[in-house]
Formats: C-alpha cells, structure tokens, sequence
C-alpha cells in the first residue's frame, strides 16, 4: 500500500505537470485522472490482500508504475487518446480482481494449458486475417472490429504462453531435466516436441506479421523459462 501511495504521487506530479504545461493554470481538473487512477488500484490491493494474503507485495505496484508512466505520456500527446487507454486500464484491473476472486486455485490452469497454448496462437494470428487485421509502421499487430475498439492481441497471448509454458514445464521438467542429460542428448521428442510445437508456431506468426520485437520477447521467455525449470 505504501508502494501504491509513492506511484499515485508520481502518477499525480505526471498528470499535473502535462496539464499545466498544456492549459498554464493550477486547477484540480489536472489531478482528476490520478485521483481515479489511484483509486482504482487501490480498490485492487484491497481485493489482492483479502484474497491472497501472502501474494508478492511489489508486482501490483510496479505495474500501476508502468500503467501511470504510459497514460501520462499518452496525455501528453492526446487527452482525448489517453481517457480510451485509461479505460482499457480500468478494464485490464477488472478482469485481475475477478481473476483473483473466481478462480480458487491457480493450478487449475495446468488441466487447459494446451488450449491456452493453441489460444495463444491464434490470438497472434488474428492480426494476419483480413478484413480485422491492422498495419500500422509496417507491423501487422493490431485488430480492428470496426466499432472503434482497436488493441493487440499479442498482449494476451503472452499471458497465455507464459501459463501453457509454467504448466507444461512443471508436468515434464523431470524428463527435460534428466532425461538425457547423461548422454548429452537432447530430451525425447515425446516430451520436447509440444513446448517447441507451441513456442514455434508463435514464433512463426511472429515474423510472419513482422513483429521482431514481439519475436526476441517471445524467445527470451521461452529460454527463461525453459532454463528455470530444467537448469539446462
């Protein structure tokens, strides 16, 4: 909570700040916005403590960090374009709140990784399809349902991947660990052919919709990840 208290102050220096520069005058219309916004998260650290006590104390905070960091830029730029995204911000604290209240125990997830994983895919696939698809800067990231709600998919896929790929690893570090290791082979493919079916076609898609930064991200989780869990 003392965490969240430091990044509201940030979050209402920024906003201050922009509005004075952009309107030059004080008033308290500049700190309406961090007021929400503080609220906001602090509505979800109630939820957060009331249901996982013991949960890590910075993560919540770091990222209403980078959440206030990204709208006070955002307002800087456009007003108007940073109250849309701070909607998809009120949504995105929504959907952790319910999270954290319905699902009762996160290994839940281990029994529907491999629909996430495929999820995944195809969610970095809708940016490719016509019709939907966007290409902004030559990157072909974003949908759009023509109803004015415009994001990208890949944001969610790498919540997906990362879960299908916590799962996957802990069902099989054994055998990816230790299978043979002593013969200095690689692990069968029984049990390395489906974390690189899944970690391959994201990186298909990936460079197929010329998303390199999304690309060496992706990477870089998987090896991570792979490394955390084996230690080869």
């Amino acid at each position: 909570l003392v965490n969240l208290a430091f990044v509201g102050l940030l979050t209402a220096a920024g906003f201050a700040s922009v509005y004075i520069a952009r309107a030059d005058v004080v008033s308290a219309a500049s700190l309406t916005y961090a007021l929400f916004f503080m609220s906001l998260f602090v509505v979800a650290h109630a939820v957060l403590r009331l249901r996982l006590p013991n949960a890590d104390p910075f993560l919540l905070p770091l990222g209403g960090l980078l959440s206030a960091l990204g709208l006070t830029m955002i307002y800087r730029i456009d007003p108007e374009l940073a109250f849309r995204q701070g909607l998809w911000v009120v949504v995105g604290v929504g959907v952790f709140a319910a999270l954290i209240v319905f699902l009762k125990d996160y290994r839940e997830l281990d029994k529907v990784k491999y629909i996430l994983g495929v999820s995944a895919i195809v969610l970095l696939v809708l940016p490719a399809l016509p019709y939907i698809g966007r290409t902004i800067n030559g990157a072909t990231l974003w949908v759009d349902f023509r109803g004015g709600i415009v994001f990208q998919p890949g944001e969610l896929a790498k919540v997906l991947f990362v879960i299908f790929l916590a799962g996957y690893l802990r069902d099989n570090r054994e055998m990816l660990s230790y299978g043979s290791a002593g013969q200095g082979r690689l692990p069968s493919p029984k049990h390395l052919g489906p974390l690189l079916l899944i970690w391959g076609g994201a990186m298909l898609v990936l460079f197929q919709t010329r998303d390199l930064g999304g690309a060496l991200l992706f990477f870089a989780i998987f090896l991570v990840m792979l490394y955390t869990a084996t230690a080869r």
